[in-house]
């Protein structure tokens, strides 16, 4: 199994005094019965729960009460009640709204139960069926597909894993974790994915794991919406879409269709809810409260940079190539790098932010903006010299402070750059494997 980090988040609320029962989020195979399976292991008792089994269904089709529920949960699955501590992890629990309405309960009157419920496109399933979560008695984790050091452990190769942690990664062995940072971009993040690559080191043989994940989300979407029309749009999103990865979209006739901006749009929000995809919208803000401009196109990401490779065709690219800045003009770099952002955050409310100059004819924009204490660090996705650099320079010169990041496939160094207006400015440049140290990289540079 993937040692998956959520499990230390896992470890803490499990200790927790304010500990709530928890619904864990994430796309459909993303590993969420795997983890809690696997957390179960560190508790004496375990019960576990699928809701698209009737039998089990049924339990809270008989009662609200919660003790009574429990000895029937015991009895069901053939377990003697005893001291010690137990997990009831109810799994697809969008089946039943008795169940979701009972969370309360176990909240107010039965604590030293600890819960874990889980679903497949919960959120968009709750809208359809007009089901809530009773509000201030359920808190919330997501689980993301996994993490460059993830990933690593999954294919074995868990021998650079500290040197990655520590930025300790020496000149002598740059290319071989940036050749594991590759293979990383072309898997991508998906469980089932990277054990089958582990296996057969063979990107080719994930084929049937990456088309048998695209059609998962297609035969989904009448799930997402009651609406036929709606549902083609989504169709055509699903079909389509993943060409559009990293990039700024319209609405108005996305992916070559017919289809209205409205339309579009609320397609867009429907499978976003379903976590498969996030618009980031722009902000020409340069300090902290950030605000996206809704008013502008937005920028497509979807869950995983191995499924976009797959359904866009440009495998074979990422494959071969040396950098991978170089590959599709640079959208594959950038999107494996939203990925990572939040690749070791389990919150629901991080999102991505680029930034665009609010300027009459105007095209400076940076890749991304990330929060470090009160300033908004840019952060650009390029190899090359640092005159190439201009949005940067732009940006720098409108912010107080002298920090920047850029991303590439060099070793880690720190320039000092000065724009064409004099402002002298901090740039540390990254390599792709400890995009996801940055905050520990800002702490030791600002």
């Amino acid at each position: 199994m993937i040692k998956r980090t959520i499990l230390e988040k896992l470890r803490a609320w499990k200790v927790s005094p304010n500990r709530k029962p928890l619904i864990l989020r994430g796309v459909r195979q993303v590993g969420k019965t795997t983890v809690v399976t696997e957390f179960a292991k560190e508790y004496d008792c375990f019960l576990h729960l699928n809701l698209e089994r009737e039998s089990d269904r049924m339990l809270f089709e008989q009662t609200d009460d919660v003790q009574q529920l429990l000895r029937s949960m015991y009895m069901h699955k053939k377990q003697v009640q005893r001291e010690g501590t137990v997990l009831l992890f109810i799994d697809e629990i969008q089946n039943s709204k008795r169940a979701v309405a009972i969370l309360r309960y176990f909240y107010e009157e039965a604590n030293h139960i600890h819960v874990i419920v889980a679903g497949s496109l919960l959120e968009t399933v709750m809208d359809v069926r007009k089901i809530s979560f009773p509000v201030g008695r359920v808190q919330f984790m997501l689980l993301r597909p996994c993490s460059f050091l993830e990933f690593l452990d999954g294919i074995g190769e868990t021998f650079d894993i500290d040197y990655i942690k520590n930025l300790d990664v020496q000149p002598i062995v740059h290319e071989r974790v940036m050749r594991l940072f590759r293979e990383y971009t072309l898997v991508g993040g998906m469980p089932a994915a990277i054990v089958q690559y582990a296996e057969k080191r063979d990107i080719l043989s994930c084929a049937d794991i990456y088309q048998s994940l695209i059609q998962a989300y297609k035969d989904d979407v009448e799930k997402y919406t009651n609406s036929v029309n709606q549902i083609k749009v989504i169709r055509s999103i699903l079909d389509n879409g993943w060409k559009s990865a990293a990039e700024t979209i319209s609405f108005e006739g996305f992916g070559g269709t017919s289809c209205r901006s409205r339309e579009m749009s609320e397609a867009f929000q429907t499978i976003a809810k379903a976590m498969l995809t996030e618009l980031v919208y722009p902000t020409s803000d340069t300090q902290i409260p950030l605000m996206q401009n809704f008013r502008k196109r937005p920028k497509l990401l979807w869950f995983d940079t191995g499924l976009v490779n797959y359904a866009s065709g440009v495998q074979h690219d990422v494959f071969s190539t040396a950098d991978i800045c170089d590959v599709w003009r640079g959208r594959i770099a950038e999107h494996i790098v939203a990925q990572e952002l939040v690749a070791y955050d389990n919150s629901l409310s991080l999102h991505r932010n680029y930034w665009r100059r609010d300027k009459q004819g105007s095209d400076a924009e940076i890749d991304f903006l990330y929060q470090y204490q009160s300033m908004l660090i840019p952060i650009e996705v390029k190899s090359g010299h640092n005159a190439k650099l201009k949005s940067l320079h732009i940006y720098m010169d409108m912010v107080s402070h002298n920090i920047a990041i850029r991303i590439w496939s060099n070793p880690f160094s720190i320039d000092e750059v000065k724009t064409p207006n004099g402002k002298t400015f901090k740039l540390l440049n990254i390599p792709f494997y400890y995009v996801g140290q940055i905050e520990k990289i800002l702490e030791q540079n600002v």
